[in-house]
C-alpha cells in the first residue's frame, strides 16, 4: 500500500518540484508559468535549500516582473546565503511593485496550524527580515 504525502511530514514542498516540472512539459506556454516557477521557489525556501531556490525565484522574475512575492522569496535566500547587498536589491525591486509589503502581511497570508510548515514560514520570514522587508 502506497501512502499518501501528508501535510504533516512537510512532504509537500519536496514534491514541488517534480510537479512544476511535469505541469511545465505539459503546458509550455502556460500564462501563469511564473507561479509554477514562484512555488517551486518557494518550496526549495520552505526547506532551507537556499541554492536550489535562486534560479527559480530568477525565473519566476524574469516571466513576470510584476509579481512582488518572487523578489521577497529570492531576497529571504540571498539574505540566508549570506548576500546581503543583492538581497536588500530584491527588496527594492519587490517594493517597487508592491509598497505595502510587510512581514506582517505575509504571515497573515501564511496562516496554517501545522508545526512543520510554521517553522518553514519563519525560516523564510527570517531571511526577509535580515534583507529588510519593513516588518509592517
Amino acid at each position: 500500500m502506497t501512502r499518501k504525502p501528508s501535510i504533516k511530514t512537510g512532504q509537500l514542498q519536496e514534491e514541488t518540484e517534480a510537479h512544476v516540472l511535469e505541469a511545465l512539459r505539459l503546458s509550455p506556454r502556460d500564462p501563469y508559468v511564473s507561479l509554477w516557477f514562484q512555488q517551486a521557489g518557494l518550496a526549495k525556501t520552505f526547506l532551507g535549500d537556499f541554492e536550489q531556490a535562486l534560479p527559480w525565484n530568477k525565473k519566476s522574475i524574469e516571466a513576470n516582473r510584476n509579481n512582488p512575492w518572487a523578489y521577497f522569496y529570492l531576497a529571504a535566500c540571498l539574505a540566508h546565503l549570506g548576500r546581503l547587498d543583492e538581497a536588500r536589491h530584491e527588496v527594492t525591486a519587490g517594493l517597487a511593485v508592491n509598497p505595502k509589503f510587510t512581514i506582517a502581511r505575509c504571515r497573515a497570508g501564511f496562516v496554517s496550524d501545522n508545526a512543520v510548515f510554521l517553522a518553514q514560514r519563519e525560516r523564510m520570514i527570517e531571511g526577509m527580515r535580515k534583507a529588510g522587508v519593513p516588518e509592517q
